[in-house]
């Protein structure tokens, strides 16, 4: 191993050790906090989970802590009961290789209350412990837990397979026979990060009796998850999305249609939400209010969300916090962008109702305090702590938080919320020791940058943040990394990132660009990408990597680019619009490639962004035998042809095709590499695939060479003589019919000379043709009578 990778591995390593927080729970008190931590556990291949507790005095010191964690790598998901007597949790076992089993275990204080084996009962699948459907909830009363499950499916079996008789049993139970051939039907899921998991019910586990019951009422086109028990225990409140016409993903997509409903435990559906809408997370405030987070459904993956609220015994539903499409006042007179969170804290209420979260804010996560009355906000952020503030719990008017920027890992803070109106006199603690970062990435600097372009744009600027180490000597210059992010309606904000330190620690300068289009900037910057994707976000990169040096460390010569997804999207047009600027690029799972991806993503809706033209020129499967064969005298002719005027046509409909990209494959990239030759500038870019463009040597190796005499290149020549001579006789006839005698010999259409320019002999009582003659040929018959005025002649070549 060279030593240069060497100190790369190192680093890595020293950065694997450094555990970030999962959640954190107060004692109903305030006095006790749990937090889970997650480290990356090499060895393993995957990351270890534990819990580390702490105890507080009235003052919020810390005067007790667990001596060391607690692996919990294998429990799913956990909940305290609202009296913290009972402690619920969903774990998983693995047997064998291949086999798993769940198990829902309730504990009180010291001892194990009840385990049921989930897995045997057979009444569902998996349970969901995800972060888009994933719940488990307790009843007021404490009798009861409610989670979410896969449905279980039916069995079936091929049509053809021997077995024994089936027969009833005496008592009348059992399953229903297996349904013939429906073995191999494919079942759509929610893609990323969701594999597997089709269609969700939910389920109520009755403790006293151990009683497990799927609950009934939801239609069947409805996929439940996020559900929490009302106040009285008689129902449960949950988001539900829709399966039809087809799952879309939804890991960082909340644009997809879905409602808040409510279900009694006997099967009574009523629908709360509006539709059209997409929303998350409902939350019941002790008094019986429902507060939800709620947008348009559709349009770009994600985007600033309104707060809505349901009273407690009223029929409509009003907003508490508006979509704030640049930028409002908060109660404090601080700048306000609205809210993005994904979700809202678990618990979330003060003692007199006031709703606590966190959301992204431009560069940072800020913590604000909302009035349940009139929608007021207020910064309740860790303003001891330059960096991102994220609200875990809320009990008893203690607020619990995780603090971190990118020279310093996660910590966690507890402050007391100051009655109403009194919120900027926040006070926050440090909760336990601080776990430090290498001091290369300690002592580096970050800042913000804030840019703009000079144009009638109706949305001009955005932000970057810079974070490079410190130089070893005065004046030296660092390599720069520019790195958008991906989504592309997600963001960068001043927190503790893995790669960004890994960046530092081996000497380089990185600026994270938050493009116009990303979250946390308002509503009509998100809204403003779509329709410029490839155009706006690439022009912010560029100035965001041509600023960040201007008084900073950051050498101008050598610059890299790296981006994931939508972020190596970007990096690929930068290095191709502006291939002098930078040294290399790095491009992860980059979305390049969209007419491949639009049949396999789960999130194809993001391609409605690009129009797709399919031309079947003359000569294409399905025109009949005679347009076949006639292409086979003229690869390189009608279809190019054909394909020119179905754009010619389409750029008169529509003036954005006018930044045409050029895409085919195998005899396809034959026909594109022709369109661009013949118009180099109606077209941005070019994607050929496996062409045959190159067909001297094709023939030696492919499996179809026979084939390759359909495109001799010979052949192809002198069939488009042929057609010269052709079309050359046919004017000489012409012109003698019009009176015209030829004193020449006229040379063949390949010669010097063309037939135009010869000397005539004129008729006195015939006037002169004119110098240019076109003689339009017939327009092929396989085109619409709407395209046929398109089918205009060209002039004869050499005139």
């Amino acid at each position: 191993m060279s030593s240069q990778i060497e100190t790369i591995v190192n680093a890595y390593k020293t950065l694997t050790k450094i555990p970030s927080i999962v959640e954190g729970h107060l004692k109903n008190d305030g006095s006790k906090i749990s937090c889970k931590w997650s480290v990356r556990n090499l060895d393993k291949g995957k990351p270890t989970k534990y819990v580390h507790d702490y105890v507080l005095d009235k003052e919020l010191n810390v005067i007790y802590q667990s001596d060391f964690g607690v692996d919990v790598s294998n429990e799913l998901l956990s909940a305290v009961s609202p009296k913290g007597m009972f402690k619920a949790l969903i774990r998983e076992e693995k047997e064998g290789k291949e086999s798993k089993k769940q198990y829902l275990e309730v504990w009180c204080q010291h001892k194990l209350d009840h385990c049921i084996d989930l897995t045997s009962l057979d009444v569902h699948g998996d349970v969901y412990a995800d972060s888009e459907f994933g719940t488990l909830d307790w009843t007021q009363d404490e009798s009861a837990v409610v989670y979410v499950a896969e449905k279980k499916l039916k069995k079936s079996e091929p049509y053809i397979k021997r077995k024994s008789e089936d027969k009833p049993k005496a008592d009348g139970s059992g399953e229903s026979a297996p349904r013939k051939g429906e073995e191999f039907l494919y079942r759509q899921d929610w893609g990323e990060q969701l594999v597997g998991k089709h269609l969700s019910v939910v389920v109520v586990c009755k403790l006293a009796t151990e009683s497990i019951t799927v609950l009934e009422g939801l239609p069947e086109s409805w996929c439940p998850g996020q559900v929490r028990f009302a106040n009285d225990g008689l129902s449960v409140y949950g988001v539900a999305w829709e399966t039809e016409p087809r799952r879309l993903g939804l890991i960082f997509c909340t644009n997809r249609p879905s409602y808040i409903f409510n279900l009694t435990l006997d099967g009574i559906l009523t629908k709360i939400s509006a539709e059209g809408m997409s929303v998350r997370s409902p939350r019941l405030s002790p008094t019986g209010d429902l507060f939800w987070l709620q947008r348009e459904a559709g349009g770009p993956h994600h985007a600033c969300h309104a707060l809505m609220v349901k009273r407690n015994g009223a029929a409509e539903v009003s907003t508490l916090v508006g979509v704030v499409q640049t930028e409002v006042a908060t109660s404090g007179g601080e700048s306000f962008h609205g809210l993005y969170c994904q979700g809202l804290p678990l618990d979330c209420f003060s003692s007199d109702g006031r709703l606590v979260l966190s959301t992204p804010q431009q560069n940072e996560v800020r913590a604000y305090a909302v009035d349940p009355a009139d929608g007021g906000i207020l910064n309740i952020s860790n303003k001891s702590f330059t960096g991102s503030t994220t609200i875990l719990d809320v009990k008893s008017d203690v607020v619990l938080a995780a603090c971190s920027n990118m020279t310093t890992p996660a910590q966690l803070f507890v402050c007391k919320l100051p009655s109403r109106g009194h919120e900027g006199g926040v006070s926050w603690k440090r909760v336990g020791g601080a776990c430090e970062a290498p001091p290369t990435v300690a002592s580096a600097s970050v800042s913000y940058m804030h840019l703009s372009h000079d144009t009638d744009e109706p949305v001009r600027s955005f932000t970057a943040i810079y974070f490079e180490p410190k130089t070893e000597r005065e004046g030296a210059k660092l390599p720069l990394i520019v790195w958008p992010h991906g989504g592309p309606h997600s963001g960068f904000v001043n927190s503790y990132s893995l790669e960004a330190a890994l960046f530092a620690m081996l000497g380089f300068a990185s600026v994270q660009v938050n493009y116009r289009g990303s979250a946390g900037a308002g509503e009509a910057s998100v809204r403003f990408l779509p329709s410029r994707v490839g155009d706006a976000d690439v022009r912010d990169c560029a100035l965001a990597a041509a600023e960040a040096p201007r008084g900073r460390s950051a050498d101008r010569a050598r610059v890299c680019l790296f981006g994931g997804s939508h972020g190596g999207f970007l990096v690929a047009h930068l290095s191709a619009q502006h291939p002098d600027d930078y040294k290399a690029v790095v491009s992860r799972n980059p979305v390049v490639d969209v007419a491949s991806m639009f049949g396999s993503t789960d999130i194809a809706d993001w391609y409605e962004c690009f129009a797709a033209v399919r031309v079947n020129f003359r000569g294409s499967t399905g025109q009949g035998d005679a347009p076949l064969r006639s292409l086979i005298s003229r690869a390189g002719d009608y279809d190019v042809s054909d394909c020119r005027l179905a754009l010619t046509a389409l750029r008169e409909r529509d003036a954005r095709s006018d930044g045409a990209l050029l895409y085919g494959g195998s005899y396809g990239g034959f026909v594109a590499a022709h369109l661009a030759e013949g118009s180099p500038d109606a077209f941005k870019a070019m994607v050929l695939r496996n062409p045959l463009i190159d067909l001297a040597t094709k023939g030696h190796y492919a499996d179809n060479s026979d084939g390759d005499r359909t495109y001799d290149p010979r052949r192809v020549l002198i069939a488009k003589k042929l057609r010269e001579l052709r079309r050359h006789n046919q004017e000489l006839s012409a012109m003698r019919a019009g009176g015209v005698s030829i004193a020449t010999t006229c040379s063949p259409p390949w010669g010097r000379t063309c037939p135009h320019n010869t000397t005539r002999r004129r008729n006195a009582r015939t006037p002169a043709p004119p110098r240019h003659t076109t003689h339009a040929p017939t327009p092929p018959r396989h085109l619409p009578a709407t395209q046929l005025r398109h089918h205009s002649a060209q002039p004869p070549r050499g005139c």
